[in-house]
């Protein structure tokens, strides 16, 4: 297969977008003299702002995303990579999904937690557009199954557990008051959703691991954070628990089911 301008475009730019969105990253920790996320916007996305933040050590997952997406940028550039048709399909969307990673932080940044709630749902819509196009095809070795589902998994799952605290400390800040109902009633039913969402990823993923692996990980550590620091909510913690444990479940159960169903078939083919 020919390559062609456009393959090249692709390329340079997805890599100009992991340096934008490193650079994004260093801003959101302070490297460049900014606020930390959790300190910015008056600390509305600390990890005890709301019922559904989760404790600081969750937060780690994301030098191993951008340590994916640093390592999925050398991938795309491979040669047996540059006209995969996987790549064509992916590649733009790699690309403005890291860009809308440093406009979330700028805008945090910035104070501006209803922009940031546009940001990040938009990133988790570009996300859910990856999935759905990786997921059509099976990866063709262990390393594309890491570098290219495995990172963009954990991107998503993580994103989808951060888009509710996000919008949790929007609606906080925003002075919502819950219609009168206890945050406990809302907290227990956007975890009934994101769970419901994880399976569904599950089912759509025929069981993909790393996906599942990052709900659940914001979801336990929203566990903990109820558990041990303030605002606690025992409720909270235990739906969040049980929301992890469903989610990881439904995608070992896919996974487990597909590989029953297409070991006869590579058994005859052998």
């Amino acid at each position: 297969m020919a390559i062609t301008r456009s393959d090249t475009a692709r390329q340079i730019t997805v890599t100009v977008s992991l340096a934008v969105c490193m650079v994004g990253s260093m801003i959101g920790v302070g490297v460049f003299g900014g606020t930390p996320i959790a300190q910015a916007a008056g600390g509305a996305l600390a990890a005890d702002s709301t019922l559904l933040a989760p404790a600081t050590p969750a937060f780690s997952i994301w030098s191993v995303v951008y340590t994916g997406l640093a390592a999925y940028t050398v991938w795309q550039w491979l040669p047996s990579q540059r006209t995969n048709p996987r790549q064509r399909a992916l590649g733009w969307l790699v690309a403005l999904s890291m860009i809308l990673n440093a406009a979330w932080i700028l805008s945090v940044q910035a104070g501006w937690l209803a922009a940031s709630v546009l940001v990040i749902v938009g990133l988790l819509a570009v996300l859910a557009g990856c999935f759905l196009r990786y997921s059509r095809s099976r990866p063709s070795s262990p390393a594309e199954a890491v570098v290219v589902d495995g990172t963009l998994g954990l991107y998503l799952g993580w994103t989808s557990v951060a888009v509710c605290a996000n919008i949790a400390a929007a609606l906080k800040a925003a002075g919502f008051s819950g219609f009168g109902w206890r945050p406990e009633v809302w907290s227990i039913a956007v975890l009934v959703v994101v769970a419901a969402v994880g399976i569904a990823l599950a089912v759509k993923g025929q069981g993909r691991l790393a996906l599942a692996a990052a709900i659940a990980w914001g979801l336990l550590w929203i566990t903990v954070g109820r558990s041990a620091d303030a605002p606690e909510s025992f409720p909270t913690a235990i739906a969040s628990a049980a929301a992890a444990a469903v989610v990881l479940g439904a995608a070992i159960l896919v996974r487990t089911r597909v590989a029953l169903a297409t070991a006869p078939v590579r058994s005859r083919r052998a």
